[in-house]
């Protein structure tokens, strides 16, 4: 078993990780009984010697085919042992010799069993040397290490030192140096456990989403050993064993036995050892139901549904359900398991007390809110990936949760004093139709997304409809026919609640709170946001048409606008529009959002223009003209970029300076140059845009 000494109880292989450690390999001579010779070994941990039992070689190694079946002096203790030949010696792997330790190796313990050698435990439970160590009783492994080591140079056994870096297990709890050692245990037989478990998986009983965490199950199910479940700790289910102090029989019973069903007496006691914590956790989807009576919980819950976890514990714990699960109840213990990944802080590392690198979760909800710090754990989350945490991140989601809310108030800035009905209404104008369909799909992607595990692409586009579509585009369409009391405007104000609603619904499993707070505030049904219908794909709200007649319009706004910030002309200047198109009926009717969102004082539309000294904007479907003399004074302008245009020459000059200088290079931090580089690189496309500007002006 594996044993650590710190914790002083056994692990089992699954808790045993690997760290790489700086060690050594102590080459020894151990001299033949006859006197004609020896054999030179190599060993990383020397204080074991004590408890050697054997020496192997391989059967087919030429070299040793003569001392096989000859005795062996152990140094320093001077028992006989023998030379055997086993095929778990690796010929070519340093001197083709092994000694063999069965108490205090695996992979020994079962060349032992094969050769009916004897077994000899060394150490006590913390890793100092007991009876059997003769001299070095009492001291620890490491400092009998030591004292062995001087010995054997001192005796004439020791050829050489080797540096050796290995990886060596420790305990996954403390991170103490594990002892392989013998100790009586009890185990559960693994291969008539993991057959049904495989095939659960194989036939799709359970999914396992990703797919590729498939593979880790497999190999670590087929290559699995028996597991021992025994714990020498305090606090657990403890062993269903008693012993009879009169014959020793041993009972292992669901129920307390009162006599003993050999000898017929009472005097019994329970083992003191308690269940490995996973064994006892494997138990959990069917004991939490009442398991193993059959009760209404059973019948109705079990199997569960959907399991999520994380990736790092698919051997520890999902695996165990899945056998534990079929052996009791003869069904897996869920049809999918979700594996998300680990939360990691900004430079990619595992969040850990001694890193000191993991925040307060309640200082964050304190700061930010409870929401922000749920939309960022799906934010990017992709199945079986780790995430990134950093304070930029979720300052961004809070802000989200405040744009949502701000837009919650112009809405009921322009419903409260009215009679407005949440649902939409019989007359839909082009906007209307785009926004209503725009949901409409966007509810049936993050659907499809949620179905598939896709929680990161989901929320994604539940966040690009609210912010771009709803908040940045729709509330200022409707701005044009919120002003008058008439149909149109009250048409509007029901558009805005009802699509509200329907947003509030769509994004509740990722932002609770804020989501039920504005609901609460809004005409609605029903007790909670949470109980109301999730929204779905409805075809009779699909409108592809007027969607790609309103992004028509939308582009041109686009397009505009980014030129004139292009140019550096303030919203205020407006300027007369020219849209060459042939979608005239399109624009015409868009010729209010151009207006109001483009900064136009007119807009005039035909298929075609001739127009000197105007700015051109092209889009897919429009190539638009706005007279350069309404937008800026050209040679100001002119005198302005040129003006800019030599202070960014001057900053890439100085860049360019510290690069070229093979002292500054040399000397500063690899960091620091990689900010110049970046400079530089900004600068120059700076130059490229500022030198593009003028050529257009002139």
């Amino acid at each position: 078993i594996n044993w650590c000494p710190h914790c002083c109880t056994s692990i089992s292989d699954a808790e045993v990780d690997f760290a790489e450690q700086e060690g050594f390999f102590w080459h020894l001579r151990y001299p033949l009984k006859d006197g004609s010779g020896y054999v030179e070994l190599a060993t990383t941990r020397p204080e074991t010697l004590l408890g050697d039992t054997a020496v192997a070689v391989n059967p087919d190694d030429e070299r040793y085919k003569d001392i096989v079946g000859k005795t062996l002096i152990l140094p320093l203790v001077g028992r006989e042992i023998p030379v055997v030949a086993d095929a778990y010696v690796e010929k070519d792997f340093g001197t083709g010799v092994v000694k063999i330790t069965p108490a205090h190796d695996p992979n020994d313990f079962e060349v032992g069993l094969r050769h009916n050698l004897e077994v000899i435990n060394v150490m006590d439970d913390t890793a100092h040397m007991n009876e059997n160590a003769g001299k070095y009783q009492g001291m620890d492994r490491y400092e009998c290490r030591e004292a062995i080591v001087k010995d054997l140079e001192e005796g004439g056994f020791l050829v050489k030192i080797e540096p050796h870096t290995h990886n060596v297990g420790t305990c996954y709890r403390c991170k103490t140096t594990v002892e392989p050692r013998v100790s009586k245990q009890w185990f559960v037989k693994m291969e008539p456990l993991a057959k049904p478990a495989i095939k659960c998986v194989k036939e799709k009983q359970t999914q396992i989403i990703p797919e590729r965490f498939e593979k880790v199950y497999y190999h670590w199910m087929e290559n699995i050993k028996d597991w021992c479940i025994s714990r020498q700790l305090w606090w657990g289910h403890r062993i269903p064993a008693w012993y009879c102090d009169d014959c020793g029989e041993v009972i292992v019973a669901k129920e307390t036995p009162v006599a003993c069903p050999k000898c017929g007496k009472n005097h019994l006691h329970q083992d003191e050892d308690t269940l490995d914590t996973w064994f006892s956790s494997a138990l959990w989807p069917f004991s939490t139901l009442g398991w193993p009576d059959k009760t209404p919980e059973l019948e109705y819950f079990y199997p569960t549904n959907t399991l999520v976890t994380g990736y790092d514990i698919i051997f520890f714990w999902v695996a165990r359900m899945i056998f534990s699960a079929i052996e009791q109840t003869g069904q897996a213990p869920f049809k999918t398991v979700f594996m998300h990944g680990i939360v990691r802080d900004e430079l990619g590392r595992k969040m850990s007390k001694s890193l000191g690198n993991g925040p307060d979760p309640i200082d964050v909800i304190n700061r930010y809110g409870a929401d922000a710090l749920r939309f960022l754990l799906v934010t990017g989350n992709s199945p079986g990936n780790d995430i990134r945490y950093s304070e930029k991140r979720i300052e961004a989601c809070a802000n989200f949760a405040n744009k949502l809310w701000n837009a919650a108030r112009y809405v009921h800035m322009n419903i409260d004093d009215y009679d407005v009905e949440n649902k939409l209404p019989d007359t839909l104008t082009t906007e209307d139709k785009w926004i209503v369909s725009k949901f409409n799909t966007v509810a049936k992607e993050v659907n499809e997304n949620l179905e598939k595990f896709e929680l990161g692409i989901a929320v994604q586009k539940v966040y690009e409809f609210i912010w771009d579509c709803y908040c940045d585009w729709y509330i200022e369409l409707a701005k044009t026919r919120l002003s008058g009391d008439g149909e149109d405007a009250q048409n509007a104000r029901q558009v805005l609640l009802y699509v509200l609603d329907q947003i509030l619904r769509l994004l509740h499993p990722f932002m609770p709170y804020v989501t039920e707070e504005i609901w609460q505030t809004i005409p609605h049904e029903g007790e909670t946001v949470m109980l109301a219908k999730y929204p779905e794909f409805k075809a009779e709200l699909d409108f592809p048409e007027d969607v790609a007649e309103m992004e028509r319009v939308m582009d041109a706004i686009r397009a505009i606008r980014n030129r004139r910030s292009e140019m550096n002309v303030p919203p205020s200047k407006k300027a007369k529009v020219y849209v060459a198109t042939k979608f005239a009926d399109t624009f015409t009717n868009g010729t209010p959002f151009i207006q109001k969102l483009a900064s136009a004082n007119e807009v005039e539309i035909a298929e075609s223009f001739d127009i000197d000294g105007a700015v051109t904007v092209v889009t897919a479907d429009a190539k638009i003209y706005i007279p350069l003399s309404e937008l800026v004074d050209k040679d100001a302008e002119i005198a302005r970029l040129n003006k800019e245009l030599e202070q960014v020459k001057k900053r890439l000059a100085q860049s360019e300076g510290k690069l070229n200088n093979a002292g500054f290079v040399a000397k500063a931090p690899e960091a620091v140059i990689e900010k110049v580089k970046g400079q530089a690189a900004k600068e120059r496309e700076q130059i490229a845009l500022i030198t593009a500007a003028i050529d257009a002006l002139k």
